[in-house]
């Protein structure tokens, strides 16, 4: 019996993601590459099949009927697939797989994953920066360390609290040269803001520092921290930061602190597997990663 032409595997990939993730952005983030390429995939695979898998649904994505027995069966072949890949695949050295969101990941913890992949450990090491969340069930990665407030792991999960860094304004000091008002909240509520995703960050950080007046808040979004920070450091305008991720920018004088503040907004948090959270590597990386955001 001949069997059925498969559609792009590429495509069917992509698909998998954006019903898992519910939305082209999330699932691009994933599989690391543009939301215009996701997009592509998309289309070209629901072309191939005669058949819509997807609607718009506010700003994501929602499956049809069709696309959700459709995503349940692409599932579960590549659940088959991943097990007979571990199978086949000959024993290799300790592997940690490590989603992160991308500001840490590229201004701290790439300089010091040596440590984990030398000596004594011997570790390979995949740290995937995203802003995406994996499904730690499936085995999507070890561990994640994303910056929340509050985090609600549910009953399989296990979350612990690294570092709470304060938060506060940067700028160059050019920038800061060429505009001297800015020594207050009031001033500092009319520079070139930069922000991440959106407005609300800075917004929280203008209510916590104590400022009573409603903003209106102006400037580029980059969505990603470490964007915002290589911003604010050409000169571009203001960005907020912590220590952790500036500490350098700041020892260097690269940036500036813009004003004293006293503001925390979250806390960088490891998230493992309840069962999995005394494994000796998961409990090495926990003391690593506190040692390093110390």
């Amino acid at each position: 019996m001949t069997r059925p032409r498969l559609p792009s595997l590429i495509a069917l990939r992509a698909f998998e993601a954006v019903g898992r993730r519910g939305s082209v952005r999330a699932a691009g983030d994933e599989l690391a590459v543009s939301h215009t390429v996701v997009s592509r995939h998309l289309q070209n695979l629901q072309r191939s099949l005669g058949v819509a898998l997807v609607r718009a649904e506010g700003r994501g994505l929602a499956l049809t009927e069709a696309g959700r027995q459709f995503h349940a069966e692409v599932t579960q072949a590549f659940d088959i697939i991943a097990r007979a890949t571990t199978a086949v695949r000959p024993a290799a050295r300790p592997t940690l797989n490590i989603w992160c969101i991308p500001g840490l990941a590229n201004r701290r913890l790439l300089a010091r994953l040596p440590e984990l992949t030398g000596p004594p450990r011997n570790w390979d090491i995949h740290l995937q920066p995203t802003l995406s969340h994996p499904d730690l069930p499936r085995g999507e990665a070890d561990a994640e360390i994303v910056y929340a407030e509050d985090l609600h792991t549910g009953s399989g999960l296990m979350a612990e609290a690294l570092a709470r860094p304060r938060v506060f304004p940067v700028a160059s000091p050019a920038y800061l040269a060429r505009f001297p008002e800015i020594v207050t909240l009031a001033g500092l509520a009319k520079a070139s803001l930069i922000h991440e995703e959106s407005t609300a960050q800075w917004e929280r950080w203008f209510e916590l520092a104590g400022y009573q007046h409603q903003v209106s808040l102006r400037g580029q979004r980059l969505w990603h921290a470490h964007l915002a920070i290589e911003a604010a450091r050409i000169g571009q305008g203001v960005a907020l930061a912590n220590e952790i991720l500036v500490a350098e920018d700041i020892r260097s004088g690269a940036l500036v602190e813009v004003m004293p503040s006293s503001v925390h907004m979250g806390a960088y948090q490891l998230v493992a597997l309840r069962e999995r959270w005394d494994e000796p590597a998961i409990i090495a990386l926990r003391a690593w990663l506190k040692t390093v955001l110390a």
